[in-house]
């Protein structure tokens, strides 16, 4: 079964269900070039595996199929090569990496951060909110992140630009997938010598003070690992939670800004339309038995945690009801040792809470300009996300917090990098 078939499109519950059926917890599947691999559907099993991490490192090193593997495999920047890096090391080496990123993670001041989303979040909707129209990816939820990222990695304004471009480079895939990544490694190493001769209240300059010193391209790759796992994810939370609270009569309560209903609509988005659809992976260790499968050493675990949320073993109420959409077992964030960052968690969702209340503080009768069923998503099985959302709503002035035209020109540096 490959992965490249348009029935493992994102979101397709009902497709995965079958799937489970037929294949059971743990499915067989190709990957782009007929590259096999191992996709973990199961809640229970999806457990087991992120809760062993002897057995199922996050260690590509032992992966069986790195001599299949050409130089411009599309999905290469993603598995990440056998480098030292907090996503491609295992045991005490990763443990080393995480005590250098988690602490710089934490060090984010959360109160600052949320002022600065809700400024960035004003000049984005006062660049549109003239006009009574607007592509709510391209003019907000695409950019704000960004821009609340470059804030934390301690980019200037004028630097704006160039982190724009690295955010087109990560954001391609394909053929020249691996050169694009080199370049952005090439540009974090940039940033780290400049932030070595002038430090600052960011988090690359509290990571070059932890006590463990790295190579440039060590701490190139870490920086890195955290704009992929921040910057994509987070875009869709937003889009994601929108676009749910617009077409969800639950959430009408939500016309006025009311944080009760946003903070369900993200909390259920992570359950049913989460963000990050498969993420790979694990390698197997040892020859194992898992679920109704034999794996090999070396095989590859691409973990399901779109398909494992609503596994119906589980038992969750997965009607939809807000009152039950508080409960946080979900794997958006996976789990165990590997498990997102607390701290990096908080500082997504203090980056979407403060984006969305800003949105419809500012224009409450926002709604969507297309029926719901027509709003296109990426084709890809290993995110979900809206690849446009156009949206429409009363005109109103812009906030003045910010020069107009300082939004706009973000906007147009977006849309220029799509």
């Amino acid at each position: 079964m490959s992965l490249s078939d348009n029935e493992f499109r994102p979101g397709h519950h009902d497709r995965y269900q079958q799937i489970r059926r037929e294949h059971g917890p743990v499915v067989g599947v190709e990957l782009p070039g007929g590259i096999p691999a191992w996709l973990v559907i199961g809640y229970i099993e999806l457990h087991q595996v992120t809760s062993d991490p002897v057995l199922f490192p996050r260690d590509s090193g032992l992966w069986n199929q790195w001599a299949n593997i050409p130089k411009d495999w599309p999905l290469l920047p993603m598995v990440g090569r056998p480098n030292p890096s907090i996503i491609s090391t295992a045991g005490a080496a990763q443990r080393s990496h995480v005590a250098t990123v988690e602490p710089a993670l934490e060090s984010v001041d959360l109160i600052r951060l949320r002022q600065t989303c809700e400024r960035l979040a004003d000049r984005l909707i006062d660049g549109f909110c003239g006009r009574g129209t607007a592509d709510l990816v391209a003019d907000f939820t695409a950019p704000l992140p960004m821009l609340a990222l470059a804030w934390i990695f301690g980019f200037a304004d004028e630097e704006e630009s160039q982190f724009v471009d690295m955010m087109k480079m990560l954001a391609t895939s394909g053929p020249d997938a691996e050169s694009q990544y080199a370049n952005v490694l090439r540009r974090m190493e940039q940033l780290l010598a400049a932030k070595r001769t002038k430090p600052g209240a960011d988090l690359v300059s509290r990571m070059l003070t932890q006590p463990t010193p790295f190579s440039d391209p060590e701490y190139a790759r870490d920086l890195l690992a955290v704009i992929t796992a921040g910057y994509l994810p987070t875009v869709d939370w937003i889009g994601n939670s929108v676009r749910l609270m617009r077409t969800d009569e639950r959430f009408a309560a939500a016309l006025g800004g009311g944080q009760h209903s946003i903070e369900q609509a993200m909390i259920e988005v992570l359950w049913e339309d989460t963000p990050i659809q498969i993420f790979p992976g694990r390698w197997a260790a040892s020859d194992t038995r898992l679920g109704d499968k034999d794996i090999r050493a070396g095989d590859m675990l691409l973990l399901g945690l779109a398909a494992a949320n609503t596994d119906p073993h589980v038992g969750r109420n997965l009607t939809g009801s807000v009152e039950t959409a508080g409960n946080s077992a979900h794997f958006a964030f996976g789990y165990g040792e590997y498990r997102c960052p607390f701290a990096a968690q908080q500082i997504g969702e203090i980056i979407v809470r403060s984006g969305i209340e800003v949105l419809l503080d500012r224009l409450p009768d926002l709604d969507l300009a297309v029926p719901a069923e027509s709003l296109v998503r990426r084709p890809s099985p290993f995110v979900r996300g809206i690849a446009s959302m156009p949206v429409r709503f009363t005109p109103v002035r812009p906030a003045g917090s910010t020069p107009v035209a300082n939004a706009a020109r973000t906007s147009r540096l977006w849309r220029s990098a799509k």
